[in-house]
């Protein structure tokens, strides 16, 4: 069984657990150790039990809690060659622990196959990651400008999608931003508004993903309702019930999310728990 985790998602800070038998790998590290050790411990896992840490790339809101981390856990830390390097940079004593993963390449990770893929967004060698375990394919897509054919080719055939739905374009455009910050956002290596994430949610379902958790929603520029209106809005347009057909839900940005069990694509009805399941 492959189960997939947001223990935060926003602007503030990202980090994810997903795990397959007795391989969990923490995909970010952007909130603070202790946040990251308590959303662990309530799912019943401990630090030292983490395989590795995966890094899409270097902003501070995706490695902020390395440093303690890896201070606690001395735990192999996943990225490219160039965000290997801005994270040495920038995290103290972690030299020894970075393993240099090319983008669009993969490897065995105990029970979980990991693949990245490229990411347009302004880091050095940003990424997304695909992860596949028990049958099962999971699909990490934020932190990107606009949706390229290496990120469509990505998301085909995944059981559940984690999409970017940053923003809404003009409440960006009307907000108080400086104008630079603005360009930044909106640009083609800043992050997915509600619209260019519901176009990628759909592909998706399109192609059978059967669970959408829509993430790094912008504290000033977005909120959960709205990013999901959106979202409805575009699947329904195409002929699905968001409420029936698959399993569409807001990752929320200060707290850990619902567990998501996926074994073999078919969705189930959700339990009381308020974990879905892909059976």
């Amino acid at each position: 069984m492959l189960t997939c985790t947001t223990l935060a998602s926003g602007s503030s800070g990202n980090a994810m657990l997903v795990s397959c038998g007795g391989t969990h790998v923490l995909v970010d590290a952007g909130v603070s150790a202790r946040r990251i050790t308590g959303g662990l411990a309530a799912l019943g896992v401990a630090p030292g039990e983490l395989s590795a840490i995966l890094v899409t790339h270097e902003h501070h809101d995706h490695i902020a809690g390395l440093a303690v981390l890896t201070k606690r856990v001395r735990v192999p830390i996943v990225a490219t060659a160039p965000t290997c390097r801005r994270i040495c940079y920038k995290v103290p004593f972690v030299d020894d622990l970075v393993r240099e993963q090319e983008a669009g390449t993969g490897f065995q990770l105990g029970s979980l196959w990991v693949e990245s893929f490229p990411t347009p967004h302004d880091a050095a060698g940003s990424v997304g990651y695909v992860i596949s375990g028990a049958g099962s394919r999971m699909a990490l897509c934020t932190d990107l400008g606009y949706v390229t054919p290496e990120v469509l080719a990505a998301v085909e055939g995944c059981d559940l999608l984690v999409c970017e739905t940053n923003h809404d374009e003009d409440w960006v455009r009307t907000g108080p931003y400086p104008y630079s910050l603005k360009q930044r956002i909106l640009g083609d290596y800043g992050h997915l508004s509600n619209e260019a994430g519901a176009e990628l949610a759909a592909r998706a379902v399109e192609g059978g993903t059967r669970a959408v958790v829509l993430a790094h929603l912008s504290q000033q520029n977005n909120t959960p309702a709205h990013a999901r209106q959106v979202v409805c809005r575009r699947l329904a347009a195409m002929g699905f019930d968001p409420e029936r057909d698959i399993s569409l839900a807001v990752a929320p940005q200060d707290r850990p999310g619902p567990t998501y069990r996926l074994v073999r694509g078919e969705l189930a009805s959700a339990p009381a728990c308020g974990e879905a399941v892909l059976c």
